[in-house]
Order: structure tokens, then sequence, then C-alpha cells
């Protein structure tokens, strides 16, 4: 498995669980991971879509996003530099979110 891929599975997993504990269900359906690098940093760019089901999702969705550049996620071997929304939808009871982030390889 590449770094790349390594750090999109962390993300993925981490989102998961933010989620848990928004109580609500979230599903990844999609991720797409290239490996990134600057001078003194190697990592990764992510771009993922989102869906959360329900009658509940604007509210989850909101909340998600709410403080979402400021929030922490825990990473194994790797930190979140950022995130940031791309797109939101909303249809049908769902809300549909695409976000892209940047990690970087802990040292």
């Amino acid at each position: 498995m590449t770094a790349a891929a390594a750090a999109g599975d962390a993300l993925k997993r981490a989102l998961r669980v933010h989620f848990v504990h928004l109580g609500a269900a979230v599903a990844i359906e999609s991720l797409a991971s290239r490996p990134w690098a600057s001078v003194t940093f190697s990592g990764a760019r992510h771009r993922l879509a989102l869906c959360i089901p329900g009658p509940g999702a604007a509210a989850a969705a909101d909340a998600f996003l709410d403080g979402l550049a400021e929030r922490d996620f825990a990473l194994a071997g790797h930190i979140l530099a950022d995130i940031v929304l791309v797109e939101r939808c909303e249809e049908d009871e769902q809300v549909r979110l695409v976000v892209e982030a940047l990690t970087v390889a802990e040292r």
C-alpha cells in the first residue's frame, strides 16, 4: 500500500469516527489520493465524496462543517494539515459533501 493510500485510509477512518460521535451515519462514496511533497514535507492530497442519509442529514452536515478547518483528526502516522469543503448538495433527506484534504507524514 502506498503512503498516499495509507493516509487516505486513515482519513476515512477518522471521518467515520467523527460522524459516529455526531450520531449520524456516513457513507464514503469515493476517495482519490495522490502523493504530495514540498521542500520539507511529504504527504498526500485527498478528495472524498461523503453521503449523509436520513432526516437529520442537514444538521449532521452542519455540525461536521462547523469549525472543520480547525478540527483535529487522529490519523495514525499522519497529520491533517488542511481540510476544506468543495461542494455540498442536499436532496431527498440526504446530504452529499465533497471535501479536499492535505495530509503530511509524521516524522
